[in-house]
């Protein structure tokens, strides 16, 4: 998965003034739905929009899809490194990034696309005018309502009152201080006069012309009385009516205050308990949400899917597992009735007595073969030196050793299928929590020869013909005539994810030490890396050794009548070494296992039958 930045040059930038940021555009992996899984789509940014391409070179079709990035919510993957989530509403978008580092590029730059975008910036509220200071846009007050802040403001005005109050209050303060001084003062000095009056009484020693008379005879003193200084420019009673309504505006003011804190402290009660209420009542819809979401059949998000952190259970794993296969095979059986099929030959009656190819009188007699069937030669190993030679001379010599004992008697092996001629046996290992049972099945199939089976099983020109489990298949490479290395890719079965292998095949013919003893084909099949086929996020790739291992037994026929079909058996050994890798269940494994192998061997040897009915016979 690649990813780049379609800014190259000035023309596609921003002006610097403008503040906006520049596009971006790359491959990102999309979740589709649960059938096709991670899907590699286009997608650009672009003008505080997200839009999606299937690829770079169908942009001028349109877009399949886009999102407005004002109101989104983007949430990095809790355990997925490279995965992040985009949601608006009820429109939700799972992106993979190639790497931590792309999906933190990406991520940066949404969000500054969504902070361009008028909601949350700086530059937003200037824009939009907000009453509120960028100050305050940038603390927690930014939430705040517009009643709030009205009350808080009154708030303020009431206390620069109560400034001025006190003020004013000081100076009339003041002034009666002093106007209290001065009444001390002039008390004193009356006090003393009337002393010196009284002295004076009693002993008179006024001259003549100290006092003058008036006009109604009586006298009068020269001097005015003493005024006390500064008191004619107070007025007692108006500062004395003043300083108490300053005190009651006082009162009024502190009362009005401490009614507006109350009133504050019940809001702000009252809205945490609303929040606290709110958050609850998310909480339950969540959790209800969530308990509605697991009693489905199926799940659309890649949350549900198989991972080390599904959200689905092991039993809903299962239902969902057989759900799906169980579709498969309708649309199997509907494919097959569409077409003529030769009805399949008896089974071989346990009496029937067959010999080896070697043990009667036809077995040395020349025989033609198809054209279409002559394409395989006998095979030995000095016929296909390759670079991997020794590792297939290794497998083949571990499967003629191992895998062709007898495992009816061991107790290690059980015995989990038996279908008339076909059984099938299992031992279970574990390893690391990942299911590697071994798997070994045996039967017998007449009227075919073990070199057309393999040869059936082994061509990749007919491999879609009786395989229905794989998507897409392609020979990376022809080691030689009788060895290619092949890719595949299987079809998803959700909620498991999507298997690919990478192995050799190839095909062998093991000539038998003993003349009494029959010829054994082989096909093996075992993983192996490659430059031109290296893992990828899309499929969990798996580990495969697997052989399919035919003898030919042959009963001799009536008088002098030639070989027929119904005079040969072939006798299969099929043994498997799977490492399905990724984190599926292992009872889910197992299940899947016992159900899908006895089909693939009934499947794939009525299409031999089929294919070989009515053709010479190829030993």
């Amino acid at each position: 998965m690649s990813e780049k930045s379609s800014s190259s040059g000035s023309d596609e930038d921003v002006e610097p003034e403008s503040g906006q940021p520049g596009e971006l555009g790359g491959v990102l992996s999309k979740w589709t739905n649960y059938i096709h899984g991670w899907q590699d789509r286009w997608v650009v940014l672009k003008n505080n929009t997200l839009s999606y391409y299937k690829s770079e070179d169908e942009r001028e079709y349109g877009c399949r899809g886009s999102l407005c990035l004002s109101k989104a919510v983007i949430t990095p993957h809790e355990f997925d490194e490279c995965r992040f989530d985009i949601s608006v509403n009820d429109s939700v978008w799972y992106l993979r990034a190639e790497d931590p580092e792309h999906r933190l590029r990406w991520i940066e730059s949404i969000e500054l696309h969504r902070a361009e975008s008028g909601y949350g910036s700086e530059t937003s509220l200037r824009r939009h005018g907000s009453m509120l200071s960028l100050t305050s846009a940038a603390s927690a007050l930014s939430s705040a309502s517009t009643s709030s802040f009205k009350k808080g403001h009154r708030l303020r005005e009431k206390l620069a009152e109560m400034e001025t109050f006190r003020d004013i209050l000081c100076r009339q303060v003041d002034t009666l201080q002093k106007y209290f001084d001065t009444c001390a003062d002039v008390s004193k000095d009356e006090f003393q006069r009337d002393r010196e009056e009284e002295d004076e009484e009693e002993f008179p020693t006024r001259p003549e012309g100290e006092h003058n008379h008036n006009n109604n005879g009586s006298k009068e003193k020269l001097f005015s009385p003493a005024s006390p200084k500064g008191m004619n420019g107070i007025d007692f009673k108006g500062e004395a009516i003043t300083f108490k309504a300053t005190t009651a505006g006082i009162l009024s003011t502190l009362s009005h205050c401490i009614e507006l804190m109350v009133k504050r402290e019940d809001s702000w009660q009252k809205r945490l308990d609303k929040e606290m209420e709110k958050r609850r009542r998310i909480e339950d819809a969540y959790k209800s949400a969530l308990n509605e979401l697991k009693k489905k059949s199926h799940y659309g998000g890649p949350d549900y899917e198989e991972g080390p952190n599904s959200l689905i259970n092991e039993d809903e794993f299962f239902d969902a597992v057989e759900a799906a296969l169980d579709r498969q095979d309708k649309i199997e059986e509907q494919c097959q009735s569409d077409k003529v099929r030769i009805p399949r030959l008896t089974p071989v009656p346990p009496g029937d007595a067959f010999s080896t190819i070697g043990t009667h009188r036809f077995a040395n007699k020349p025989r033609s073969y198809s054209s279409s069937q002559s394409s395989i030669e006998l095979v030995s190993a000095s016929d296909d030196i390759h670079r991997f030679s020794a590792q297939v001379e290794e497998m083949v010599q571990n499967h003629m050793t191992y895998s062709l004992q007898d495992v009816g008697g061991d107790a290690n092996w059980q015995l989990v299928i038996e279908e008339g001629e076909m059984k099938v046996y299992r031992r279970e290992v574990e390893e690391n929590g990942i299911v590697l049972d071994p798997l070994k099945a045996t039967h017998s199939v007449k009227g075919v020869t073990g070199h057309e089976v393999c040869h059936y099983f082994w061509d990749t020109a007919v491999r879609m013909d009786w395989e229905t489990t794989i998507e897409n298949f392609n020979v990376v490479e022809t080691l030689s005539d009788n060895a290619t290395i092949v890719y595949q890719t299987h079809k998803r079965v959700w909620p498991a994810s999507q298997r690919d292998v990478l192995y050799l095949s190839a095909i062998r013919k093991i000539l038998a030490t003993n003349e009494n003893d029959p010829d054994t084909w082989l096909v093996c099949n075992f993983s192996v890396d490659h430059d031109k086929a290296a893992p990828t996020n899309r499929c969990v790739r798996a580990k495969i050794n697997v052989a399919m291992i035919c003898q030919t037994l042959v009963s001799p026929p009536e008088g002098d009548k030639e070989i027929s079909r119904d005079n040969i058996l072939c006798k299969i050994t099929y043994v498997a070494n799977v490492n399905p890798g990724g984190w599926a269940p292992a009872s889910v494994l197992r299940a899947v296992a016992k159900r899908e192998y006895p089909k693939f061997l009934k499947r794939f040897t009525s299409y031999v039958q089929e294919k070989t009915a009515g053709k010479p016979i190829l030993f």
